[in-house]
């Protein structure tokens, strides 16, 4: 849509058959929003979302509230993630743009640039862009060597259903009688509770301690006997309705280190979205940066002119870097508070409420396409100058291997 709307033609290539309405929550900020108003997109997504005006944050075991804020500070408007997707193709549709389903991209030839399908078609264009998630193909020729996945320490376990059946057990209605999110912190442990469509449909996510090696599908079946384990000590209220949910998936949260650059050797081929800049759940922003970073690149293509195509994405790059950056240290910032607010302290010990909220409110006011017009003068002259010189600056710099340390 970002690339439509700076006149670019698109073509889509995506290695699934058939969108399906898969996994549960998925947030979009005021951020996001601004744009995709700009691309024919905003009353739906709005109708969409969780229409609670307040979140709260409980301590585990009772459901105590230790803080209250306005659920827009965490995500904006949370809703589910199939209904939001199937909202962004039809638009897609809508414009023209074809989708090509099934189509495996397996290669890449940058000079071109083209990529290579595993029928054997081979499609060309002035720029790729690989929004191709975590396990990104593209990814590893950007940098050229493989880079896997690794763990970040911790992992969910997910459900989502009809929730109406809830509702006739006293001890869990209150959270299916209208839509509502509830957090729960515990000692390194923390569940989300989301209800969407006035009570009809629930969803709760716990995140814990995983030490597992990654599998080949990160989406498995859970084990509802270790959830049950999990929440055994939880405010009963919210573990009724846990221990009521039928089935649950495993998901194991991996982490990306950030990468040196987000653009191939010959700056035709962008990483966009998870492929370079992967958040953790308790960012709330995923979805929102990959919508800012869109923008931005669709933007400076335009602004670069035909034919400038490195200029542009190796500006994007730039203009990108920090802010996402920021924003995934967020995500880490709010679950290590979240897990350690309530260790060596007794029921009651009052907490200062500042301490377990969560601080996006600073990502909203943000305009991606302002920015980029008022830095692109300055950066674009860096970047030339880096270009002339066949010596792009790296993102960041990395510490020598003996300093560095991963934070999880």
């Amino acid at each position: 849509m970002a690339m439509h709307y700076q006149g670019f033609e698109v073509s889509i290539y995506e290695k699934v058959h058939k969108f399906l309405r898969l996994g549960d929550s998925l947030g979009l900020g005021e951020n996001a929003l601004r744009l995709l108003e700009r691309w024919g997109l905003h009353d739906k997504l709005i109708e969409i979302g969780n229409k609670s005006e307040m979140m709260q944050i409980r301590r585990w075991h009772d459901g105590k509230i230790l803080a209250q804020q306005p659920l827009m500070d965490m995500a904006g408007y949370i809703g589910h993630r199939g209904d939001y997707h199937e909202e962004f193709l039809g638009r897609v549709r809508e414009l023209g743009i074809p989708i090509n389903m099934g189509c495996n991209v397996v290669a890449y030839d940058e000079d071109e640039p083209s990529l290579t399908l595993s029928n054997g078609e081979v499609h060309k264009a002035d720029v790729i862009v690989a929004a191709d998630g975590i396990k990104s193909v593209a990814r590893e020729l950007v940098l050229g060597f493989e880079d896997k996945p690794k763990s970040s320490g911790y992992a969910c376990f997910r459900a989502y259903f009809k929730g109406a059946y809830l509702k006739e057990d006293p001890l869990c209605r209150e959270f299916v009688e209208k839509e509502c999110v509830n957090i729960w912190i515990g000692n390194d442990v923390h569940l989300v509770q989301n209800t969407l469509r006035d009570g009809d449909e629930f969803n709760w996510i716990i995140t814990h301690k995983d030490t597992e090696d990654i599998k080949e599908s990160w989406f498995q079946p859970g084990d509802m006997n270790e959830v049950r384990k999990l929440v055994s000590d939880v405010d009963p209220r919210i573990g009724a309705a846990v221990r009521k949910t039928k089935e649950c998936l495993d998901w194991k949260i991996c982490y990306r280190d950030p990468i040196p650059s987000w653009v191939s050797k010959s700056h035709k081929i962008a990483l966009l979205g998870d492929s370079c800049h992967a958040h953790l759940p308790t960012s709330a922003q995923g979805a929102s940066q990959a919508t800012e970073s869109a923008a931005v690149l669709a933007l400076c293509l335009k602004l670069a002119g035909k034919g400038n195509v490195p200029l542009a994405t190796r500006v994007y790059e730039k203009l990108r870097f920090e802010r996402v950056r920021k924003s995934q240290l967020n995500g880490e910032d709010i679950r290590d508070r979240w897990h350690n607010a309530l260790k060596n302290l007794d029921d009651n010990v009052e907490i200062d409420p500042e301490t377990v909220k969560m601080r996006n409110r600073w990502l909203y006011p943000f305009d991606a396409e302002a920015d980029t017009l008022q830095r692109w003068q300055e950066v674009s002259a860096q970047v030339s100058k880096e270009l002339q010189a066949g010596n792009i600056s790296p993102l960041f710099e990395a510490a020598p291997a003996i300093q560095t340390s991963r934070v999880h």
